[in-house]
């Protein structure tokens, strides 16, 4: 019988639906283990090999999971909202929905032929009302939460609200936009829209005016990651800085807890440390400067309170409040373009780039350790979000202050004793304080740091500040709240309406709140998001529904929200709602969710660790404080696949001709290399027909050939349409087959490491699955396997490949798995092996790895059930252990021959056989050896 494996994958993805082979259910009876991918974005081009690189090395480690027992959840669904399909509206016309839907199924048509184990009955789209239902509930929440510093938790609003009424806020400890005071008796005398404005300043999901990258073209706001080099990521559209009022969350509340939970979690340490470098918590002190010749002060966040005696400049962030009230007239031209410039960068740019720009206020500063007026600068190295926006500059002690004063000219003060900061700043924490105060001066505060060691005189400054008033000691952190708005149609919409100007939810019951339908995609000619086109979109608080525009009444007919929810809304517990999909009443049941808990494994890319892996974190712990998530983490261990890179080719034209030469023979010419679709090139020769057909230029091409081929030449490159080497895993499906397939991208390298895509090596890997098919029916289709004992060889290869394979899947190895089987089946295939005993075990062992085969084998050797419900095999460490040790045996150091011993072998007897054997007597020539070293299992070394 033929390996036909166009036949046998479509009889068993046809099998494995009608069987529901991959459904599942809570079982109490089994150990759950929950495998989760990242969510894919369906985009209009489908798969290429590298999308399903994590989807497969996750799916090997559900089915091996699986086969130890375990009841295991691998559910699969769609981040169906984004910019991409919004976009094609706009171009075209055609409704996002319609694109998401149409290219949802063609990835799904994609997926199944690559034999996953997902169980489809839990799929969920987030443009799904039923889905993004439990998204608005979850915002609504946080709407109607606030975070309490003390208890570290999320807490109803209506908890503020009954304290204001009696205390004000006096003692009271909670995550706030800003500082504010007020006593129960100005509470109680405030108007209703006052008041809800004094609760938005402790909310955790709240409106505030904050810096964004907006984005004209595209009419909306992008976040960080979808800015690059001051232009949009998609459309290449110019992004400027600019202060909008938002939806936010209070992410930054969370930041302790976001920082502490990281050590109860499995993620590499390189992940880890970007998420706390992400979070930047900081010790220090807040001091208060306040400004010369004006009843003004400021506040800066300072880190090294113990330099306060080496400010010699302060610098305001471009987006800071302060520039305004601090930029004199004769200044205000230059401040002003100066402003306009730093508009085009993000701050992530910000960060990145070192060169020094920066303007004079014309304002100072009074140092309130030494009274000194200090100048006042704007340069956009200072970030708004990061502490109050302000810092002092200490340019002797940090390398961005120094770059900056060295640029313009500003006094540089040493602080250490002893060391050098002509050629750089000197920022080592360690050394003895100096010039503080500096002794050629009179002191203008009784504090006196000389002396001290750095860590002492940080200390003793920071309790200083606080006890004489100067400011507070404060911990700081670098995390910002969330921007939660999008200027944008294709979106979850706000369950929000507006009354008075205020924010207010529409009804529990009433949710959920549908997108409604608009003539166009653009925003309005208003510069209204493009909800602002819709006619029927206002809120009947009386009959609890949505009714037309023109109805709007301002008593109980209000406006809706225009914006919609960002990308990261519908990602961020979406694991929760694959626990129990199909729950009308609530995002999960709380027995089902104590029974998946959390994602034992989760696979996706480390682009993400900034930005879905944060704010997940942040929502599930919100879910967590509500009771609603039993888990405060929601991924358990992560395992971050690797990229698999383009593998360009090229031919070679010689210039103002249409003959292109072999890359051989291209030095003796004058060439320009031209990318060419990789699906025409196959071990890096060019199909030449298939070349002439593949565009009109090339219809009259000629060729140089060199031993009658077309050689092209090759680059390794991103995977990318512009470049021609985009790999469809359909067309190797097609011509190898899916488990030929699964194994090659497996078998390319590590999983989390990128690798080029090579089609050259794959043949080999289908040869090792028609290798492995072979030992079960002969070339005359002659069904080969019997019920004979195993010998001692076989169950040796065997096992070995079960202690193998089992370490190498726990470590996600499993290139290493596929170089093991390819050993197992040769040893297998030359012992002339057909034993059911051996064959058995290794069909459930390759199973995880090459699905359909295994189950097609798995049916043939008579089993009625599938090869997912088998047992993993367990090793047997007696079948590994040698009976005989191949000895080298050396004379004076050089190897001579090889003589096998009883692995339990004596060293007298093993010296004595070597003696005696007539090869030795060549080698000892009748002289006395004077020495005969044994090294156990390994070499007999005689020494002559």
């Amino acid at each position: 019988m033929e390996y036909n494996f166009r036949e046998i994958e479509k009889k068993w993805q046809k099998r494995w639906v009608e069987e529901k082979t991959y459904q599942v259910t809570e079982d109490d009876s089994k150990q759950k283990f929950y495998v989760l991918n990242m969510f894919p974005y369906p985009s209009g081009a489908g798969l290429h090999v590298g999308h399903p690189l994590g989807y497969i090395a996750s799916d090997i480690y559900a089915r091996y999971k699986r086969l130890q027992g375990f009841n295991v959840l691998n559910p699969m669904g769609y981040d169906a909202y984004g910019l991409p399909a919004e976009q094609y509206a706009i171009q075209t016309g055609q409704h996002p929905a319609i694109t998401t839907v149409n290219n949802i199924n063609r990835y799904r048509e994609q997926l199944d032929k690559i034999g996953f184990s997902f169980d489809w009955n839990r799929e969920i789209r987030t443009c799904d009302p039923e889905y993004y239902h439990w998204t608005q509930w979850a915002f609504q929440k946080m709407f109607n939460s606030y975070y309490c510093n003390d208890e570290q938790e999320a807490r109803p609003i209506e908890e503020l609200e009954k304290a204001f009424a009696i205390y004000g806020n006096e003692g009271l400890n909670a995550a706030c936009s800003e500082d504010i005071s007020f006593t129960a008796e100005e509470w109680n005398a405030k108007s209703e829209k006052e008041k809800q404005e004094i609760l938005m300043n402790y909310r955790i999901a709240y409106l505030g005016e904050t810096m964004v990258n907006w984005c004209a073209e595209l009419g909306t706001v992008l976040a960080n990651d979808e800015v690059v080099d001051g232009v949009s990521e998609r459309g290449g559209f110019p992004v400027i800085q600019k202060k909008m009022r938002q939806w936010c969350l209070r992410v930054s509340a969370y930041a302790q807890r976001l920082l502490d939970g990281l050590d109860t979690i499995e993620w590499t340490d390189s992940l880890k440390e970007t998420q706390r470098n992400w979070i930047g918590r900081s010790e220090g002190a807040e001091v208060q400067f306040k400004v010369k010749d004006s009843d003004l002060e400021f506040t800066i966040f300072t880190t090294r309170a113990d330099t306060m005696f080496g400010v010699t400049f302060m610098v305001l962030a471009p987006e800071s409040e302060l520039v305004v009230q601090l930029t004199t007239p004769e200044q205000k031209a230059e401040v002003d373009a100066y402003l306009d410039r730093t508009k085009k960068r993000t701050e992530r740019e910000r960060i990145a780039d070192r060169s020094v720009t920066g303007v004079f206020s014309g304002s100072y500063a009074i140092n309130p350790f030494t009274g000194e007026a200090v100048p006042v600068w704007i340069s956009d190295y200072v970030l708004a979000g990061y502490g109050t926006g302000a810092i002092m500059a200490v340019p002797a002690h940090d390398s961005r202050d120094y770059a900056f004063a060295k640029h313009f000219g500003l006094e540089i003060r040493l602080l250490v004793e002893g060391c050098d900061v002509s050629e750089e700043s000197f920022d080592a924490k360690e050394g003895i304080v100096c010039n503080s105060p500096r002794l050629d001066v009179t002191p203008y505060c009784n504090l006196s740091l000389n002396g001290l060691t750095i860590k002492e005189a940080i200390e003793t400054t920071k309790k200083y500040v606080k006890e004489h008033n100067l400011g507070r000691v404060k911990v700081n952190y670098r995390l910002r709240d969330a921007i939660f708005s999008r200027q944008r149609y294709w979106g979850e919409p706000f369950p929000v309406y507006y009354k008075d100007g205020m924010p207010y939810m529409i009804d529990e019951a009433s949710l959920p709140l549908e997108l409604p339908e608009v003539a166009k995609f653009l925003p309005t000619e208003t510069g209204e998001p493009p909800l602002g086109h819709a006619t029927k979109w206002a809120w009947d608080t009386v009959n609890k529904c949505v009714v037309e525009n023109e109805k709007i009444d301002h008593v109980t007919v209000f406006p809706l929200e225009l914006n919609t929810m960002p990308g990261f809304a519908g990602s961020s517990a979406y694991y929760l709602r694959y626990m129990d999909p199909h729950n009308h009443q609530a995002l999960v049941d709380p027995k089902i969710d104590q029974y998946w808990k959390n994602v034992d494994l989760y696979v996706g890319g480390t682009e993400h660790a900034t930005g879905h892996l944060i704010y997940s974190r942040f929502w599930n712990k919100f879910l967590y404080d509500m009771g609603v998530s039993v888990m405060e983490e929601p991924f358990q261990k992560l395992v971050n696949q690797g990229m698999i890179q383009g593998r360009s080719n090229f031919v070679y034209r010689i210039k103002d001709t249409n003959t292109f030469v072999s890359l051989n023979l291209k030095d003796q010419y004058e060439v320009t290399p031209i990318h060419v679709d990789v699906n025409i090139v196959s071990n890096d020769i060019l199909d030449l027909e298939a070349f002439k057909a593949w565009r009109p230029e090339y219809k009259t091409a000629e060729f140089i050939l060199e031993d009658g081929k077309y050689v092209c030449g090759w680059a390794v490159e991103k995977m990318s349409k512009s470049m021609f080497n985009v790999v469809n895993p359909d067309m190797i499906v097609e011509k190898y087959g899916a488990d030929t397939l699964r194994m090659y991208e497996m078998f390319l390298g590590p999983v989390e490491q990128s690798k080029p895509w090579d089609t050259n090596g794959i043949d080999g890997v289908h040869r090792f699955i028609r290798k492995f098919w072979s030992l079960f029916y002969s070339r005359t289709d002659e069904y080969l396997v019997t019920d004979e004992p195993a010998t001692k060889e076989e169950l040796k290869s065997l096992h070995k490949l079960i202690k193998k394979v089992t370490g190498d899947i726990e470590q996600f190895s499993y290139n290493t798995s596929i170089s093991a089987f390819m050993i197992c089946v040769n040893e297998l295939f030359n012992l002339k092996c057909s034993k059911k005993e051996i064959l058995e075990q290794l069909v459930i062992t390759l199973a995880p790895f090459a699905p359909h085969v295994c189950e097609e084998l798995w049916d043939v050797l008579g089993h009625e059930t599938s090869v997912c419900d088998a047992q993993w095999p367990a090793y047997n460490e007696e079948y590994l252990k040698e009976d005989t040790i191949n000895y080298t045996i050396s004379f004076n150091g050089k190897a001579r021959f090889n003589m096998e011993f009883a692995a339990d072998e004596a060293s007298d007897t093993i010296q004595a056989a070597v003696l005696a054997d007539e090869r030795s007597q060549k080698w000892i020539d009748g002289k006395t050896p004077k020495k005969i070293i044994v090294v156990p299992k390994k070499i007999v070394n005689i020494v002559i």
